[in-house]
């Protein structure tokens, strides 16, 4: 009997039952106050359905998060009106971009530029065909292109380019035109003859 007091299992089941009868004696069911049955009454026994359970701070942060949206959709159309105005101002500077773009090729084609490389042998064209007769000039001019006209005529001196221009449009209507067309080049050029 004394092995089987001392064994392991013995001593697992006495303790197990002191445990237990140890709990049962000293255990206490807490008395039940109406002030706490009011606060933690559970949902099925308050009156009405759950979804009409009402909160003041649910209250307050569903109306701040209805302010808030209120704002982000203003904020929202106010950056749709402005990105609908900037695309509207990109587009019309897009427009005057290419408009400049195309003034200033019609400008340069308007108007010849002389080069520094190419200064030295206008300056000597410009000799040779002053020394011509302005009818022999102005028959070698009627087979050029009318911006090497203008970039020799800048050289020539005046008398001289006008007697060139009215022999040139004495040949024929088409050649009277080119010499105003001709005129006009010369007269808004950005180089101006330098020494003739």
């Amino acid at each position: 009997m004394k092995k089987l007091l001392t064994s392991t299992w013995m001593i697992v089941l006495i303790g197990a039952v002191l445990y237990i009868g140890a709990t049962i004696f000293f255990w206490k069911t807490p008395t039940v106050t109406p002030a706490r049955t009011a606060a933690f009454q559970p949902m099925a026994t308050l009156r009405g359905p759950s979804w009409n359970f009402v909160s003041p701070e649910a209250d307050q942060l569903i109306s701040e998060l209805k302010e808030k949206k209120e704002s982000l959709d203003k904020r929202e159309q106010q950056l749709n009106e402005l990105a609908a105005r900037l695309d509207t101002q990109r587009a019309e500077l897009d427009q005057a971009t290419q408009a400049v773009y195309k003034a200033q090729m019609d400008f340069d084609k308007m108007v010849f530029q002389v080069k520094e490389d190419e200064t030295a042998n206008l300056k000597k064209l410009a000799k040779v065909y002053s020394a011509m007769s302005s009818d022999g000039a102005a028959n070698i001019f009627s087979q050029m292109d009318d911006e090497s006209v203008v970039k020799i005529l800048l050289f020539m001196k005046e008398d001289q380019v006008a007697a060139i221009l009215e022999s040139l449009a004495k040949k024929s209507d088409a050649e009277a035109k080119r010499a105003v067309d001709i005129s006009e080049r010369v007269r808004v050029s950005v180089v101006a003859a330098t020494s003739k």
